[in-house]
C-alpha cells in the first residue's frame, strides 16, 4: 500500500535514510514489520515526528504499509536498504542469530 509505485534511484535512497530518525526507523524495520505505535517509543522521538519521516520514506519508496485493524504496520520494501546497511556492517537480529544473510 506504499504511495509510491516506482523504486527510487540510488541517491534517492541515500538521501532517504540521511536523515538520523529515518535511518533508526529502517534500520528497526529491517529485523522486521512493526505497528506504526511502536516506532516513537524504540526511535526516541516523538510521534508526530515518526510519522513525518514514516510518510517520508513511504513517499521515497523505501517503506511498503499496511492496514491490519486500526494499526498501520511499516516493513521495508526496497531490498537495496538491507544491502546497504550490510554493506555499513549493520546485521539485522536474524543475522545475528545464524539464520539469514550468512547464507547468502
Amino acid at each position: 500500500m506504499s504511495m509510491k509505485t516506482k523504486p527510487c534511484s540510488e541517491s534517492d535512497l541515500f538521501k532517504a535514510i540521511g536523515d538520523r530518525t529515518r535511518y533508526n526507523i529502517v534500520l528497526i524495520l529491517l529485523d522486521g514489520e512493526r505497528c506504526a505505535c511502536e516506532l516513537p517509543k524504540l526511535v526516541k522521538r516523538a510521534q508526530p515526528t515518526v510519522s513525518l519521516q514514516l510518510k517520508y520514506l513511504l513517499e521515497a519508496g523505501v517503506l511498503a504499509s499496511r492496514r491490519q485493524g486500526k494499526k498501520i504496520i511499516y516493513s521495508v520494501r526496497d531490498k537495496r536498504v538491507q544491502d546497504m546497511f550490510k554493506a555499513l556492517g549493520h546485521k539485522c537480529m536474524l543475522c545475528m542469530k545464524k539464520r539469514c544473510c550468512q547464507a547468502e
